[in-house]
């Protein structure tokens, strides 16, 4: 690696993995090309030896560009489990933000609006592969359900990558598994369809908590808080917004499969930009490459000479954190000084994940239960999520003005009382348009901010060799949520109206309740100084 942090430990093979899984890739385009013919419908057809060539070429890639960004096995074993006997350095609380930090924030909302906008085409495919698959409506959703399952084992897997190889080749591996799985677009089956869903979802999964990651490590500490919350907020709407206009413009020229195809490109830039995002600091710092490190934090903090400050047990006035349960290994974080906290967020992100993919997905179905036309309903909830959008600025307000910690956990009992409200509307046959409207904006709202601050935080918390993998489990609970959800609607759950909104309220509120008892200030604090807040 050189000293500026931004160049491969491998590039000859790294580069090579590239080129395959690219080749990999455009090998399906001649068959592609063959369903103009058939009005891009490709279901049934054989496949030819460049497709068969080109799949199995795309995991020997991904291979090739993971040794490419590997670092010596040496350094992996360090920055997993940190080492006392380097110097761990941070950005001065006094830099600015410069030119370099709003580089990074704006690459980052790239990263994340690519990560968003693959899994949020799901809804713009699935009427498309339906009629020319022929499957019904059950046999569709298997897919949302396989892509959920993906990114739940996505972002547990990448986590630990990215604490291992690093957030700068979390991210890059990333894009490169989310370029192999524009094949999806060729598939002419359906089950090969739900393979490369399950490892899109992967893909997806992975990036959203570690460009949270690399984010909070390589801002300042005051303006960390703000940033993130708005990274996850203006990223995803984003990522919603490509996917829709991509299903408007190109879907009725190319068919449903071009949006898959969209893999490709949309990754590609990720790839281009890779000069752009450095590796994290912390990382280069934990894994004892004190130059390294040095050299990153100098592009974003200048030479003043009090850019850098130095954390180390030997080092005067540093803080000492004597943890008698060191966090160490993944299970760890159900121990010792992290578990409470941890415990309270996995909560949360089950809960929400209930209530996002279960509650409101069954939510237009419902509401005709409470004297609403369907017709209506569609209106109604589109009224309501207008409502909801000046919600994200009052989450970053608060997060950064006030309270990190007290902010979700307000949102958290904003979005308790919203599901209470439709419970006691359910058991009572209250039928007000005036009031689920209201009940709807504030469960919109509120778990739009909650879903915005709960992996930010999570990225706060955690000790740097373990930062990745905290927060990519704590974005896992909330797509297990998801997956739980789905599962639960299939049952019949959800058609309990006012039941099924009393029960996903209880873990919500419990999860409230773990974080109040449990959760630290992050606003303003380094990263270092919660570790230390936390061993207190």
């Amino acid at each position: 690696m050189q000293s500026s942090g931004l160049s491969f430990h491998h590039p000859i093979a790294f580069w090579f993995g590239c080129t395959l899984i690219i080749a990999g890739v455009f090998s399906h385009a001649p068959m592609f090309l063959m369903g103009q013919y058939t009005h891009w419908q490709m279901v049934g057809m054989p496949m030819d030896v460049w497709m068969l060539a080109g799949m199995a070429a795309i995991p020997v890639g991904l291979g090739f560009a993971a040794y490419g960004l590997m670092p010596r096995l040496a350094l992996m074993q360090q920055a997993l489990h940190g080492d006392a006997r380097h110097l761990h350095f941070h950005i001065a609380d006094g830099v600015p933000l410069n030119i370099e930090h709003w580089k990074l924030v704006g690459v980052l909302v790239v990263a994340l609006a690519v990560d968003v906008m693959k899994p949020a085409t799901l809804g713009f495919v699935m009427p498309g592969m339906s009629a020319e698959y022929a499957i019904t409506k059950p046999t569709a959703s298997l897919l949302a359900l396989v892509a959920l399952t993906g990114t739940t084992v996505g972002s547990v897997l990448w986590g630990r990558v990215a604490d291992a190889f690093g957030r700068r080749a979390a991210i890059l591996l990333g894009a490169l598994m989310f370029m192999g799985t524009a094949i999806c677009g060729a598939m002419p089956a359906f089950g090969w369809n739900l393979a490369m869903c399950f490892l899109m979802g992967a893909s997806a999964g992975g990036l959203l908590p570690i460009t949270f990651t690399l984010m909070a490590e390589t801002v300042p500490a005051a303006h960390r808080g703000w940033l993130l919350v708005a990274l996850g907020g203006i990223g995803t709407s984003a990522g919603y917004l490509l996917a829709a206009g991509a299903a408007a413009t190109l879907e009725p020229m190319f068919s449903w499969r071009v949006l898959w195809l969209l893999g490709l490109p949309t990754g590609a830039i990720i790839l281009v930009l890779y000069r752009f995002i450095p590796e994290s600091p912390r990382f280069l710092s934990n894994a004892g490459l004190a130059h390294q490190a040095r050299a990153v934090l100098r592009k974003f903090s200048g030479q003043a000479a009090d850019a850098l400050e130095i954390d180390d047990a030997q080092h005067p006035g540093a803080p000492r954190i004597d943890d008698q349960h060191p966090v160490t290994g993944m299970r760890q974080l159900l121990r010792g000084r992290h578990a409470p906290i941890t415990w309270g967020l996995l909560v949360c992100g089950l809960a929400w994940g209930l209530a996002n993919f279960g509650f409101l997905l069954w939510l237009p179905v419902n509401l005709t239960e409470l004297g609403v036309d369907p017709k209506a309903a569609s209106r109604l909830l589109a009224k309501s999520a207008l409502y909801a959008l000046p919600g994200i600025a009052v989450v970053i307000w608060l997060y950064h003005r006030w309270s990190s910690f007290k902010s979700l956990v307000v949102f958290i009992a904003l979005t308790t009382l919203s599901l209470l409200a439709f419970f006691t509307m359910g058991m009572l046959q209250i039928r007000s348009e005036t009031l689920t409207v209201v009940a709807t904006a504030s469960l919109l709202i509120s778990i739009s901010g909650v879903i915005a601050m709960l992996i930010p935080y999570a990225a706060e918390i955690y000790p740097v060799h373990l930062r990745g993998t905290g927060s990519g489990v704590i974005a896992a609970s909330s797509k297990f949520g998801g997956i739980l959800g789905a599962g639960l609607g299939v049952l019949g759950f959800f058609s309990h109206f006012a039941w099924s909104a009393l029960l996903i309220a209880v873990p919500m509120a419990v999860s409230g309740v773990l974080l109040l008892r449990s959760g630290i200030e992050t606003r303003g604090h380094r990263l270092e100084e919660i570790q230390d807040a936390l061993a207190g």
